[in-house]
């Protein structure tokens, strides 16, 4: 009974040892394989069998940038610039609460030439073309000249971004600020003008939302200065993840719903009540103006900046002028009339008006890959007829210069 009970134990410990034997080497064939698996990919691997938790083993796999940029003299400027000041080990380096970059928004990383900016084209549908609203007849005069200036080529006047300014305010004034954020992503809805494939909303240059990416994911902060009304910005960059408190713009003074003539200082806001746009224009936010705004608002000097046109100079030599640490700017340049429809004469000589002033040019043609994305195409532009009967001062408007 002994001796059998010895052989029993015996065979039974054999018997464990292979089957350990087995397990151990199934185990250590699995974690080679997975291993190598995970190596392909890029991941890494914990060495044990029991109490894996996947989550470890699994490194997240290398972001790519820059899929939609061909290799470029400004790509390179701004990845050496970035890998730069953010080495702890280099004397450039900027902490991460002091990488401030600030981007223009129309002609920096969203159309502007469809065939006109957006609150433009906003403008003129609004007071030409929208039923539900009479519009005085200065704001009607302004709508006009864009549209003159839009379908006959007619020079917009001296100063027009501040009429322009001062219609917008008056135009949109008594609406909510939830009732101007519908109005502005209805209209941004709409087919872009001169293009197929692309609404208004969806006209985000491509390539540059990819630097927006990668500056964020380096510890930068990014913030949206642009000259157009800051609500309609709001509502624009809302789909590509800017939140509301990065968007710097033209400001109209707002007013509780129920405020009526009464001052701020000595009125109180009720629970249910709105806020509402006022026809009182505060600021617009061009040239040294995006400057002063930068300082009030943010409250540090940019270390990296991004535009396209002269209204966004001061930002960038103020962003140059920085006394503490290492900068960069750069300007856009519209030189695509292949997929954009570009003026290629003043293209050129913005490029050698920025050159001159030591900007890092953007070459629409030359460095994206695509401009708004594969699936759209430039088409021409399409003017619906005119639907409301002339007022007597339309009917009457100048219309000599027109082409010049």
């Amino acid at each position: 009974m002994k001796q059998t009970m010895r052989q029993w134990m015996l065979t039974s410990r054999r018997a464990y040892s292979r089957s350990t034997k087995r397990a151990s080497s199934f185990c250590a064939r699995s974690i080679v394989a997975f291993a190598a698996i995970l190596t392909l990919c890029g991941g890494s691997v914990l060495t044990s069998c029991c109490k894996v938790d996947v989550t470890t083993i699994v490194n997240k796999q290398q972001k790519q940038y820059f899929t939609l940029w061909n290799q470029c003299e400004a790509l390179t400027v701004l990845q050496d610039y970035v890998k730069d000041v953010t080495n702890p080990a280099s004397k450039n380096y900027i902490p991460k609460e002091d990488r401030i970059a600030t981007f223009d928004m129309d002609g920096t990383f969203i159309g502007e030439l469809y065939p006109t900016y957006f609150e433009y084209n906003m403008l003129e549908y609004r007071a030409l073309d929208d039923a539900t609203y009479e519009a005085p007849q200065d704001v009607r005069e302004t709508a006009q000249e864009i549209r003159d200036f839009v379908r006959n080529g007619k020079k917009l006047p001296d100063h027009f971004d501040m009429k322009h300014a001062y219609a917008a305010a008056k135009a949109y004034a008594g609406m909510t600020l939830a009732e101007f954020d519908a109005y502005v992503k209805s209209y941004a809805s709409l087919p872009a003008n001169g293009f197929s494939g692309m609404t208004y909303g969806e006209s985000f240059y491509k390539p540059m939302l990819e630097v927006f990416d990668y500056l964020e994911d380096n510890g930068f902060t990014n913030y949206v200065v642009s000259g157009s009304d800051r609500f309609i910005c709001r509502s624009l960059v809302e789909s590509i993840g800017i939140e509301p408190n990065r968007v710097i713009g033209m400001d109209v003074k707002l007013m509780s719903s129920n405020q009526g003539t009464e001052a701020g200082v000595d009125y109180t806001m009720s629970q249910k009540e709105d806020l509402v746009r006022t026809d009182s224009l505060i600021i617009k936010n061009l040239k040294t103006n995006k400057v002063l705004q930068i300082s009030q608002e943010i409250g540090k000097v940019p270390v990296l900046s991004f535009g396209n046109s002269s209204g966004d100079c001061a930002m960038h030599n103020y962003c140059m002028g920085n006394k503490t640490y290492k900068t960069a700017t750069f300007m856009l340049v519209a030189d695509d009339d292949a997929r954009d429809h570009a003026d290629l004469a003043e293209g050129a000589r913005r490029e050698a008006k920025w050159r001159e002033a030591g900007y890092n040019i953007i070459s629409m043609k030359n460095d994206f890959k695509t401009i708004y994305g594969y699936g759209v195409q430039k088409t021409d532009f399409t003017y619906p007829d005119d639907t409301r009967t002339l007022t007597e001062w339309q009917e009457g408007r100048d219309t000599t210069n027109v082409g010049q």
